[in-house]
């Protein structure tokens, strides 16, 4: 069996219910198992793709993107969604890279697909819109690869590529089942829910924290192109969704919307959040209306969950990441690969069906992280003596002072206690004396007025004076990608003397 299956039995089981609500349009489960049989089609007959050949999607949020992925699962094909964020020269690395065959391109991207064109290897480049649903119609229904199964890989996703070029991180249909079942389990998610889906699907925190597994589960996902303030404050206020993500710089976002004292969250039973160190201000301003917020841990080459938090531990366990997921093991191991202690920090490693195979055509970057079964993930953390999971930094973001090691979580949760700073960051910069000190990015609350020396005066007393930043440094904004991690290498090279 493949996960298109999932389609299939819940448009046997309820047909006319809504799987997908896209821009105004309600697309039942028959409908988008017929869509999906269709594009199955079209993909085998008309661009001869077959099992293992890959195909990219270049667009915003679209219910498509999902026929194409199911679609892939029925003739064992591959999905590579490509982050719309990047520059056409990155797009062109990466489908060559991967070998695609056919790019589906939308017509916002059409003018940098054309530059890149002549270079592209072997790779048909298809209209979504009008000629996608041309070559739709004129499909049949009945292709389907009888040998396509949970051992196939399904979806490349390509890493943010912060040094060298792009990983594609290989993910079987396997892994979003089991990937699909851990969320099913972290959310108590039920055919009942609704879940709204406004972060990139280029990127798995939007495609598989939520998306994939509602359409498991037999669920209803409302689907936006992309976040957009006012509409999500409308349809949290108007169509009572059940379930939703807010990473961290969104949860603020709204937060600022002229709407945010009146906003009705009642319908919510949680918002799950994660992506980056989650402020506890942030968690309060939620919780205190009600809302459980939980916290999911993982990354690309994991599906993304690993580690989770789940409802009923939301306020007991404020600040944690939770446990393990249902179907993984983690622990924190030192640079020898012994497990730790409680307290004792080291580098969080995951095991799991949910795990990538491997890094597309680079055996080097594979072994590097995958040992003996573990996904090394780079991240540092630790546990507490309940056994919970606590990030506390990225192992390339550990400043290390004088043999010290500074983590910059630690910092950055000081200035998050400070009402006149609307965000912070703390990265290393190059030190002769200690190798490296810690200094602290800040961006003042509008309006307001800060000194080096008032901030330097917030670490009085609450940190050790070995941690305390050396320099001050204000911006206007942070550097952050669409998942809003704030891109520390960028601030690394400005804070560079």
């Amino acid at each position: 069996m493949n996960v298109s299956h999932w389609i299939e039995r819940w448009a046997d089981f309820q047909p006319d219910k809504t799987a997908i609500r896209f821009e105004g349009v309600d697309i039942t489960y028959a409908a988008l198992d017929t869509r999906i049989r269709r594009a199955a089609s079209m993909l085998r007959h008309d661009m001869a793709v077959g099992r293992g050949d890959r195909i990219a999607f270049l667009g915003l949020n679209s219910a498509d993107m999902l026929v194409l992925m199911f679609a892939c699962a029925r003739i064992g094909a591959v999905l590579v969604p490509l982050n719309w964020r990047l520059a056409p020269p990155e797009h062109l690395y990466i489908l060559n890279n991967s070998g695609s065959k056919v790019l589906f391109c939308e017509s916002e991207f059409a003018e940098g697909t054309a530059g890149i064109a002549d270079d592209l290897q072997s790779c048909r480049v298809v209209a979504m819109g009008g000629e996608f649903e041309a070559l739709l119609a004129a499909a049949g229904e009945d292709a389907q690869n009888p040998d396509a199964g949970p051992d196939d890989p399904l979806l490349i996703v390509y890493t943010s590529g912060t040094t060298g070029g792009p990983k594609g991180a290989v993910l079987t249909q396997n892994a979003l089942t089991f990937n699909a079942v851990n969320s099913i389990a972290m959310h108590d998610m039920t055919s009942n829910d609704v879940i709204f889906t406004n972060l990139p699907m280029f990127h798995v925190g939007g495609l598989n924290i939520q998306t994939t597994p509602a359409l498991h589960a037999g669920a209803t996902v409302i689907l936006h192109r992309r976040f957009d303030p006012d509409a999500t404050v409308r349809v949290i206020n108007e169509e009572k969704p059940t379930l939703m993500i807010l990473v961290p710089a969104l949860m603020a976002a709204v937060m600022q919307h002229p709407g945010w004292d009146d906003l009705d969250l009642s319908s919510l039973r949680t918002i799950n959040t994660g992506s980056t160190t989650v402020p506890l201000s942030l968690l309060d301003a939620y919780q205190d209306r009600g809302v459980p917020i939980i916290q999911v841990y993982g990354s690309t080459e994991t599906a993304p969950i690993v580690i989770h938090q789940r409802i009923p531990d939301a306020w007991t366990t404020r600040g944690s990441t939770g446990r393990a997921a249902l179907h993984c093991d983690a622990r924190i191991v030192d640079t020898e690969g012994n497990t730790l202690g409680p307290e004792e920090r080291g580098e969080i490693v995951v095991r799991g069906p949910n795990i990538m195979t491997e890094y597309w055509n680079d055996p080097d970057a594979s072994a590097e992280v995958l040992k003996d079964g573990w996904f090394h993930t780079g991240d540092i953390g630790h546990t507490d003596e309940n056994g919970l999971f606590y990030v506390d930094d990225r192992v390339k973001d550990v400043i290390i002072s004088g043999s010290e090691n500074i983590y910059p979580a630690e910092l950055e949760m000081v200035l998050d206690q400070c009402a006149d700073i609307a965000e912070a960051a703390v990265v290393g910069r190059v030190d002769e004396k200690w190798g490296e000190v810690p200094v602290a990015v800040i961006v003042p609350v509008e309006g307001k007025s800060l000194s080096r020396d008032g901030v330097l005066s917030l670490f009085d007393g609450q940190l050790a004076r070995y941690k305390h930043p050396r320099d001050v440094i204000f911006m206007e904004t942070l550097p952050r990608n669409v998942m809003g991690k704030v891109l520390k290498f960028e601030l690394r090279d400005m804070v560079s003397p």
